[in-house]
């Protein structure tokens, strides 16, 4: 698949994440005790706008293409564990595995390291 194929699934990963939030904070809202849904759609908000920028630099060629690549995907999986795991244990009383939400909290820490490191990479010419 070309990266401008990549970057079109990056951009509609980053509006799923963007409306899977806005509707987790709405539940939070209306639902006692519902904290994890809260920072459940934090997450998704906050990470679907990086996916968006990390977009935007690989398509600005300010980032290494490979490896801002796997920064925007990273962000998608890391995401998605994180808030997949507090929204499960928030409906069906359990997560998704031990540790499933401090790893993909883990994991979005790397994704900055990796699109840090996308920046600093140098280009092949």
């Amino acid at each position: 698949m070309s990266q401008r194929g990549l970057l079109r699934i990056l951009v509609a990963l980053a509006g799923l994440m963007g409306a899977a939030g806005v509707a987790l904070a709405a539940a939070s809202a209306h639902q006692p005790d519902a904290m994890r849904l809260a920072a459940a759609s934090s997450m998704l908000l906050f990470h679907a706008t990086a996916v968006l920028a990390a977009v935007l630099l690989l398509e600005r060629l300010i980032v290494h293409p490979g490896i801002g690549l796997a920064a925007g995907f990273a962000f998608v999986a890391a995401s998605a564990l994180f808030a997949g795991d507090l929204t499960l244990r928030q409906y069906a009383g359990h997560g998704l595995f031990p540790m499933a939400a401090p790893t993909g909290g883990t994991l979005l820490i790397v994704s900055w390291l990796i699109l840090a490191a996308a920046a600093l990479w140098p280009r092949r010419a």
